[in-house]
């Protein structure tokens, strides 16, 4: 299923900020360190899945996602 470039964008911006408060990060560090762990990545790939979920699982989840993949945040 094709999804709108702009609410991909925006649910990823919104999951950014949740990702960055739950953490006590900026935007920018969020941000980057969910580029640097492949958790962006994730969210574009899986967005038909991730987008149906509550932002705090997927902060949860994606948290966890990074983690395995090198990412010091626990």
């Amino acid at each position: 299923m094709a999804y709108r470039i702009q609410d991909k964008m925006e649910w990823t911006l919104i999951f950014v900020a949740e990702f960055a408060q739950k953490h006590g990060l900026s935007m920018k560090q969020a941000f980057n360190y969910l580029s640097r762990f492949k958790g962006i990545d994730f969210v574009d790939r899986h967005y038909g899945y991730v987008h149906t979920q509550s932002f705090l699982s997927m902060v949860d989840d994606i948290t966890e996602y990074c983690h395995r993949k090198g990412g010091a945040i626990v």
